[in-house]
């Protein structure tokens, strides 16, 4: 059962749900919350790094594995509508990433862990609510 449920995954929705991380995440670091995410990071007055291919193409990555997962949990658990499809986003997004992140950020590197998963909550949250929907319309 487990692995029939990655054969079932619809690629499209994987593709377009990665496409929409990948913007969405450009977007939303590089111009809506930069500044916050640097005083998250008690770094507001050291210059901003300089972006490489670990740190573009790393969370895409991640990003994909996320998707494909959250797509094989909703053929295992039989998702048959798009408020059950949202609802185990809202359980993923609060259930897993953002306490995941409050979770990383809650160590001495992380000099204001609630503030830290504060701006970063929008971008999960809206991130695994848009993935569980287009996974569930393009199943």
């Amino acid at each position: 059962m487990v692995f029939s449920a990655f054969t079932q995954i619809n690629l499209w929705g994987v593709l377009v749900t990665s496409a929409f991380g990948f913007v969405f995440g450009g977007v939303y670091y590089g111009a809506i919350v930069p500044r916050y995410y640097a005083i998250a990071l008690g770094r507001e007055t050291i210059p901003a790094a300089k972006l490489d291919m670990l740190t573009i193409l790393g969370p895409f990555v991640c990003n994909i594995v996320m998707i494909v997962t959250t797509a094989a949990i909703m053929r295992m658990i039989g998702v048959v509508s798009l408020a059950d499809a949202l609802s185990l986003g809202l359980v993923i997004g609060v259930g897993y990433l953002l306490a995941m992140c409050l979770t990383i950020a809650i160590n001495p590197n992380f000099p204001r862990p609630f503030y830290y998963t504060m701006v970063n909550a929008p971008y999960f949250l809206v991130s695994i609510l848009v993935a569980s929907a287009v996974l569930f319309l393009l199943r």
